[in-house]
């Protein structure tokens, strides 16, 4: 039986005592939750901070993004050595904002993905289509080019540290969401491809959670779907009480 895991992508959001007030109160409002994953993953500046809050709680702390090298003369990058310096379990890896603000490609994605696993960092991958090919009739071509193109050549056990988010571009912080029925079809349609890549037991088992606009007003009916695993939050996730309420649906 998959746990369903949530977790809250706090973009670039919140001074390190906006963030350190919001796990607090998140910690208390979250601290009976044993049955499901929860993570937050706050700006860079943050994490060392929000690890000290979180560190003996039932919460655990991701980073939004990391560089494929462990040192170097990469300026403004982030290794992930010192992701895991600052507690970091997790981290976001080809979220949709850096494929088009930053350019990432499906290389990129993936060099980053070794680059995290190497360092014992759980990668957290996204992959998802944006409006124009959603409307073009493209998304499981989008979406297996993603899917191949981030975890092709991995070993299955490379491949089970993995978490895979489905997130339509164009559900993105527009208020805008699939309807359970239609993510849960998309999400079918990528464990069917990580059962053919890899085999049907790691399939089974994966993570796939499910992002776009989700709000504790939807999140119990995505959550009630076969194929979706849990939620990458946005927006929802910068507020404590709206937070809790996602990680609490459908308990």
């Amino acid at each position: 039986m998959r746990r369903i895991f949530i977790a809250g992508n706090w973009k670039m959001h919140k001074t390190i005592g906006e963030a350190v007030d919001t796990v607090r109160k998140l910690s208390y409002e979250v601290k009976n939750v044993t049955v499901r994953d929860i993570a937050v993953c706050p700006p860079f500046t943050a994490l060392s901070a929000v690890y000290e809050v979180i560190k003996d709680t039932n919460i655990k702390l991701g980073a939004q993004n990391l560089f494929w090298e462990e040192k170097g003369a990469y300026t403004g990058e982030i290794s992930p050595l010192m992701l895991k310096d600052a507690g970091c379990e997790y981290v976001i890896i080809g979220h949709s904002e850096r494929r088009e603000y930053f350019k990432e490609t499906d290389e990129i994605v993936h060099k980053k993905i070794l680059a995290a696993l190497r360092n014992e960092l759980k990668p957290i991958v996204c992959v998802g289509e944006k409006l124009e090919e959603r409307e073009a009739g493209d998304t499981e071509k989008v979406v297996e080019r993603q899917v191949r193109g981030a975890f092709s050549g991995l070993n299955s056990n490379q491949m089970s540290k993995i978490t895979i988010a489905y997130e339509p571009v164009w559900a993105i912080g527009t208020g805008k969401t699939a309807t359970p029925e239609d993510a849960n079809k998309v999400q079918k349609f990528i464990r069917n491809l990580i059962s053919e890549m890899f085999d049907t037991a790691l399939a089974e088992n994966i993570q796939i959670l499910y992002g776009g606009s989700v709000k504790p007003g939807n999140a119990k009916d995505l959550l009630a779907q076969a194929h979706i695993d849990g939620a990458l939050v946005g927006g929802a996730s910068l507020n404590p009480q709206d937070f809790s309420a996602i990680v609490k649906a459908g308990l």
